[in-house]
């Protein structure tokens, strides 16, 4: 045994041997006079960094960073200058305190503009929010029915999906069924048919009735868009609020006679009419 353990600290031909109990391990070492085990694996762990690229950014090159020869200036008003040097177009920039932009990268040359950077990057976020703000989003409402739902009930159902069409949105009508329903699928197929001909005057089958596991699925879109829907609620909401504050206008009292008026000055007193024939009478002497 101990000349076993002693054979296994050998090393033969870059061979190294190790054993106890008659298990033999070869390690192939990669020349000779090597230590003959194998290389460790770098991890990305402490101290390692693996080399990644860096952030591309989206936002044009302005002023120094513009590295090209010699670019195609646009003056601040969209004149055409002409092909000058980058030297040239800085030194332009900096006498009008302007920034020079890059905006078409891909030209040859490129394309650069005199422009104040700040102020255009306030005006197109502006005009990002208000695109964004004006952007009507489609929502798909949901309506669940059954093959075997009460007429009144129908109705209901009806005119929930003809206010969503008038709003602009889709609507996904499921019929589910359930225990023996399942084996009679042309009950709420002959119900969504019933229902697609009721509001065809509002949207239209844009999905037909298709059998998914338990229920079956159909989807319904509005004729016209949403923003469509969203600007005449807003004139017919302005219409009524304009009506309502004509009706409060004629339905306010009169002010009543000796009591004072919006302005301050007290309402006229009503005259009889033999005095008011005597002022009349009495106005036309002095005029003659």
């Amino acid at each position: 045994m101990a000349a076993l353990r002693g054979w296994s600290r050998t090393r033969k031909g870059g061979l190294r041997v190790r054993g106890m109990r008659g298990l033999l391990r070869v390690v192939a070492s990669s020349r000779r006079g090597t230590t003959g085990r194998s290389p460790v694996p770098v991890r990305a762990g402490a101290g390692y960094r693996r080399s990644q690229g860096g952030h591309i950014s989206v936002e044009p090159r302005i002023n120094e960073r513009i590295r090209v020869p010699e670019v195609r200036l646009v003056g601040p008003a969209g004149e055409q200058v002409g092909i000058v040097s980058i030297n040239d177009a800085l030194r332009l920039a900096q006498e009008a305190d302007l920034d020079l932009v890059e905006v078409a990268p891909t030209a040859r040359p490129p394309v650069a503009k005199l422009m104040d950077y700040g102020k255009f990057k306030y005006e197109s976020a502006l005009k990002a929010r208000e695109s964004r703000k004006n952007q009507a989003q489609t929502v798909i409402k949901e309506i669940k029915l059954r093959p075997k739902i009460d007429p009144h009930d129908y109705g209901t159902k009806k005119s929930h999906v003809e206010r969503f069409l008038r709003q602009g949105d889709k609507v996904k009508v499921t019929i589910m069924f359930r225990g023996r329903e399942q084996s009679r699928p042309e009950l709420g197929f002959r119900l969504l048919q019933r229902l697609a001909g009721d509001v065809e005057e509002l949207g239209f089958v844009e999905s037909q009735p298709k059998q998914d596991g338990r229920n079956m699925i159909m989807v319904i879109g509005p004729h016209r868009r949403k923003s469509e829907a969203r600007a005449e609620r807003a004139t017919r909401d302005a219409h009524h609020e304009r009506g309502s504050s004509r009706s409060r206008t004629a339905s306010a009292p009169a002010p009543e006679a000796g009591e004072a008026s919006a302005d301050g000055r007290a309402a006229p007193r009503p005259q009889p009419a033999a005095a008011a024939q005597a002022a009349a009478g009495r106005a036309a002497d002095s005029e003659g």
